[in-house]
This record gives C-alpha cells, structure tokens and sequence, in this order.
C-alpha cells in the first residue's frame, strides 16, 4: 500500500512559515510598541515639569548676625509653608570666609505666576511685617538697599530634580 504524504507535509510547512509570520509580526509590534511608549512617556515628563522653577534666595548680613537670621527664619518657616511656599532647605555656610555672612534658602514653585501669587499672599498676611521689622536690621544694606540676591531657575532636562 502506498501512501501519499504530500498533502500532510504541506499543511505542516503551512504552519511553519505561518508561525515565522506571527513570530516576527509579534517582535516588530512589540519593540514598536516599546519605542512609541519610551518617547511617550519622555515627552509627558518633560511636559509636565516644563513650567516649574526654583528661587535661589542668598541674604548677606551684617557680620556676625547670620544666627539672628536663622532665627528668624525658624518662625518664617511657618508662614512661608502656609502661603504654599515650597521651601526645599535653608542653608548657612561652614567654612568659606567669602560666604562667612550669608543666609540661603531655596523655594520650588509650580510656576513663577504662581510664585508671584504665593509671596503677595504671605506679604499681605498680617503677621509678616513684624518679621520683616525683624530681619531688616541684620540684613547688609549697600547704597541703601538690602543685599538680598535672588534668580528664578528652571531645572534642566537631565536634572534629577524637576
């Protein structure tokens, strides 16, 4: 008896060539899928932290009063947090003679309207004058104004903190 084994070895190489087919098909739409949702996801990142921004506040004071500042700031702190300021750290320097008498702070803010309408607020609370009141006799004065450097900073696409 002879049997014809053609027909089966078609439907079997069929299926294997169709196989290769939904193998690649699946490897292609995968890594596809992978790049799209990596830019995606990249894109919506940077997006969403496109308009946030840093104040860097250093205050020179009269020599010697920067723990007086300090001081100060300690109850500031409090008023600061209720305006929605978001102070990221206060800092006095160690040991570098030329920052001997400064005073720095660093505030985030989700913008700089928002920055704007953060520090009006804390402004027109009635508690702040005293502390301005306060803190204006240990701040340096040069030509009559108070040496007080402050830059809005945007944060770097790389930057660790957006």
């Amino acid at each position: 008896m002879k049997t014809n084994y053609k027909p089966a070895l078609a439907v079997l190489n069929r299926w294997k060539f169709k196989g290769w087919i939904v193998c690649g098909t699946v490897l292609v739409s995968f890594a596809a899928g992978s790049l799209l949702t990596a830019r995606l996801m990249h894109l919506n990142q940077v997006r969403a932290d496109s308009n946030r921004v840093f104040e860097l506040m250093v205050y020179h004071t009269v020599q010697g009063k920067v723990p007086d500042l300090e001081s100060i700031f300690r109850d500031v702190s409090r008023l600061q947090a209720k305006h929605d300021l978001g102070v990221v750290g206060y800092w006095v320097p160690n040991d570098d003679p030329a920052w001997t008498n400064t005073f720095i702070y660093l505030v985030a803010h989700p913008s700089q309207e928002e920055a704007k309408k953060n520090w009006d607020a804390l402004h027109a609370d009635p508690a702040f004058p005293e502390y301005r009141k306060q803190a204006a006799q240990f701040i340096e004065k040069v030509n009559g104004e108070y040496r007080v450097d402050e830059v809005y900073m945007r944060p770097t696409d790389y930057s660790a903190m957006k």
